[in-house]
């Protein structure tokens, strides 16, 4: 079929051509919003789940809402990096966001003391580096975001934007991905902003979403982040969405997928969204005339798993060691499931001990998550399959010994 008229989008954080599965979500974050706009206040959330389960769409379809009400955006995507970093990226976006909710010649006395209160929190941030960071041409707030501290000055900051944005009929909404890769100390700057900002009852929220951990370590940077956020859990499609979600897109273009390549279809995603993208393009691209076949979706399936094999998970592996590989190939070999440190450490003929800081490198690296204590995961579903095929056999390196010093 005409490869102009697909209507999959297998791309990161692309928008599918319709949004399955997710519609108790959006409702939430606009009760979340009109509740803000009344003064009201309301749990915001920090979305987990997987890769590929549709995160990064979820937080596009949030943005979308957010300015149909009229209200200013802070999108980022946390990465690993020290606080002056993370100082100077949260200030230029809060620049940007203070400069939307009201032009300079506009500003009323809470938007210029948020200026103010800004051009504080930049005097913070580390000079040394050469990167420029631009003015707001008004003086620093005395004793506001000076302390020192990144939790009190992004503190500052955010109260009195949100006052701002008050004053002038709007709200702030900071949408960040990948969040477990904030540090703690960022990580806990964010949330007791955002605590300090729902007591003052000011239009600001936040909506976090990332891999499974988040949740607990939310809790770990402050205690009461369970109350102040809900945790919805992203998981694949039910096999009735992951039909939709394959079937009505084709609809639009005139085109019918037939019963049994829709149960094949989920036999192959098992409804993980970014999967159901990827094989829907593939089979498109082998199906002709105006039905989609059985027959069609067997054909794309050499293409389908070629695909995710040298994009969506290659680069996944080729950032591993060869150690770090030689674990993830023993965990795969356990099958699918969360598997125990100790039996992944049986296959490889070693100590659990042993292996722990491979294991604590592979979650750092975002490749594993811990869903209960002593067991680990794969982040990406169907890794253990990939696994298998990338890496026929287990090949574990030997101990390296360490070298002792000479006597003297």
């Amino acid at each position: 079929m005409d490869p102009v008229n697909n209507p999959y989008t297998p791309n990161a954080g692309a928008t599918p051509e319709i949004v399955i599965g997710r519609d108790d979500l959006l409702e939430d974050f606009r009760i979340l919003l009109r509740r803000l706009d009344k003064g009201r206040t309301n749990q915001s959330m920090i979305v987990t789940g997987l890769r590929g389960v549709g995160k990064t769409v979820l937080l596009g379809e949030f943005r979308q809402i957010a300015e149909e009400f009229r209200w200013k955006v802070l999108e980022l995507e946390a990465s690993k990096h020290d606080d002056d970093h993370f100082r100077r990226t949260i200030y230029s976006q809060l620049r940007a966001a203070l400069y939307q909710i009201s032009p300079r010649a506009k500003w009323g006395d809470k938007a210029r003391k948020a200026a103010q209160v800004l051009q504080s929190f930049s005097l913070s941030i580390d000079p040394s580096s050469g990167i420029p960071t631009l003015s707001l041409d008004v003086d620093a707030a005395e004793g506001f975001a000076d302390h020192g501290s990144l939790t009190l000055d992004l503190t500052d900051v955010l109260v009195s934007i949100g006052e701002a944005a008050r004053e002038h009929g709007t709200g702030l909404v900071l949408l960040f991905d990948e969040v477990q890769f904030l540090s703690q100390s960022q990580l806990e700057a964010v949330i007791q902003a955002i605590h300090k900002s729902v007591q003052r009852k000011l239009p600001v929220t936040f909506v976090g979403a990332g891999l499974p951990q988040i949740a607990e370590l939310a809790g770990e940077a402050k205690s009461y982040a369970e109350r102040l956020f809900k945790f919805p859990e992203l998981g694949s499609l039910d096999f009735e969405d992951a039909k939709k979600a394959l079937a009505e897109p084709a609809h639009i273009e005139h085109v019918h997928f037939e019963d049994d390549a829709l149960v094949r279809a989920f036999d192959l995603t098992e409804g993980y969204p970014y999967f159901v993208q990827e094989l829907g393009y593939q089979v498109w691209a082998v199906a002709d005339g105006d039905s989609i076949t059985l027959e069609d979706v067997e054909d794309a399936k050499d293409a389908y798993e070629a695909k995710l094999d040298s994009s969506f998970f290659r680069v996944r592996l080729d950032r591993a060691t060869q150690l770090q590989i030689a674990y993830m190939r023993a965990m795969a070999q356990l099958g699918p499931d969360s598997q125990k440190a100790a039996d992944v450490a049986a296959v490889m003929g070693r100590e659990s001990t042993q292996l722990a800081p491979t294991r604590s490198e592979l979650i750092n690296m975002g490749l594993l998550y811990t869903p209960a204590h002593g067991y680990a995961g794969f982040t990406v579903p169907h890794f253990d399959r990939f696994m298998l095929r990338a890496v026929p056999h287990l090949d574990v390196p030997p101990v390296q010994k360490r070298r002792t010093k000479p006597k003297k």
